[in-house]
């Protein structure tokens, strides 16, 4: 293995307000809580740039165990800028897309989680069902669906 060969995504990182919501929400597509955690301190803080934080994060695995999201709750310093709203064109990270067995029976049971349809399910060809959903306190998801061939 080279020196400068890329191992692995390790996870992407969504800012929530409630993590017990969000839990369940990412419970309901599927994943599993991994751990939680309070992370605080100096060092912590000159990683991110923040200063001392306070940060509750919880670590959600997908099924395969491949790829995760950290969940974090700034206790301090607080959030100060809000993506929540932003439409799926904004410059940015954005979304992001988990390929789930049955797209037709997942979005309703997200709709009982508060979810909201952004557009409509879609057939691209005869490969996917696609669509966009806000889920708990806005956040954008993708969810597509491999049709069988």
């Amino acid at each position: 293995m080279e020196s400068n060969e890329l191992l692995r995504m390790d996870n992407v990182g969504i800012v929530v307000e409630s993590l017990d919501d969000a839990i369940s929400f990412f419970e309901e597509i599927g994943l599993k809580l991994e751990g939680r955690a309070t992370i605080e301190g100096e060092w912590a803080g000159r990683v991110t740039g923040l200063g001392s934080q306070n940060v509750e994060i919880a670590m959600m695995v997908t099924p395969d165990g491949h790829s995760r999201l950290e969940l974090s709750r700034f206790l301090s310093p607080h959030p100060i800028s809000d993506h929540r709203n932003a439409p799926v064109n904004a410059f940015g990270y954005l979304r992001v897309m988990f390929t789930v067995a049955d797209i037709d029976e997942m979005v309703p049971r997200l709709i009982k989680h508060g979810a909201q349809l952004v557009g409509e399910v879609v057939q691209y060809e005869n490969s996917y069902k696609l669509c966009y959903i806000r889920g708990t306190e806005g956040i954008l998801i993708g969810l597509a669906e491999q049709l069988r061939k």
